[in-house]
């Protein structure tokens, strides 16, 4: 995916997720890793998952020859596993991972922080609760919280958690006929709240592998999980134009720079439109 732009400077962006690999297309560009699941120090990616998100925001493609770049590349990343191999965590490995957000964002510089991960309705009440409340504590301190809308619909209701917070900005995915993916998740939630937001491409999506060293550095998946990151990175493009751009401003520019799409889904404001973002 080329970005759009060339900015030099770049925001923070936290990736909370499976991990990463040490891929050469983040060359020097994971500042920090936190590892909630099994307390490893070093870098790693058991899943490919986290690998394949982090590529579609930050990858500089260079294993591609600057063909295959993320939306934002050269931006540095904060990586926080929080997902097993299989994409499985408990509630305390999120909740863990969030409050070390919020006791480091601000000595990393965080801006935003993209979730391609979640929950299906259904789990406790009180457990759902608190991982909302935790990602809306990050918004209330100014952070961007980017969150997959999931990847259990077509249908109403099946927006993933954390994605039914009224708050952060849920994204969901299209093809490239331009219409929602298939198993994108819509809304509204149970509080009557338009989700997703937003829409953008999750459908084979080619980005980083995390199996570089054996010859193959990309590999293609779909889902909201790919759709998640496109938006971040637009974000983290729009924040390195105007760094002193608040949360509550980005979120009001991405509803107004985007495309309605009528087609009969819940599809909240439309499709991002990048250029129209940063004009």
């Amino acid at each position: 995916m080329n970005s759009i732009i060339n900015i030099v400077t770049f925001p923070c962006t936290c990736l909370t997720q499976e991990g990463a690999a040490l891929h050469p297309d983040f060359q020097g560009r994971i500042r920090a890793f936190k590892d909630c699941i099994n307390g490893k120090n070093a870098v790693y990616d058991d899943s490919g998952h986290g690998t394949h998100v982090a590529g579609i925001l930050a990858g500089d493609g260079r294993m591609s020859g600057g063909i295959l770049t993320g939306m934002a590349p050269g931006a540095e990343l904060i990586i926080v596993k929080m997902l097993d191999a299989k994409g499985e965590g408990s509630v305390e490995q999120i909740s863990e991972a969030v409050d070390w957000l919020k006791r480091n964002w601000r000595k990393y510089g965080i801006r935003i922080v993209n979730i391609s991960v979640g929950a299906k309705e259904g789990i406790n009440l009180e457990k759902e609760r608190q991982i909302i409340k935790g990602v809306e504590d990050l918004w209330d301190a100014g952070l961007v919280i980017v969150v997959s809308a999931g990847n259990y619909g077509p249908g109403k209701g099946t927006i993933a958690i954390p994605g039914t917070s009224r708050k952060v900005i849920t994204v969901g995915a299209f093809s490239d006929g331009g219409k929602g993916f298939c198993c994108s998740g819509e809304g509204p939630t149970d509080a009557c709240v338009v989700k997703p937001e937003i829409l953008a491409p999750g459908y084979q999506i080619i980005s980083c592998n995390h199996m570089f060293a054996q010859g193959k550095p990309y590999t293609i998946k779909s889902g909201t999980s790919m759709a998640t990151p496109v938006v971040s990175g637009a974000a983290a493009l729009l924040l390195s134009k105007y760094p002193d751009m608040s949360n509550l401003h980005l979120k009001l520019k991405l509803r107004q720079s985007s495309r309605k799409i009528m087609d009969g889904r819940m599809n909240g404001w439309g499709a991002l439109r990048v250029c129209a973002l940063l004009e």
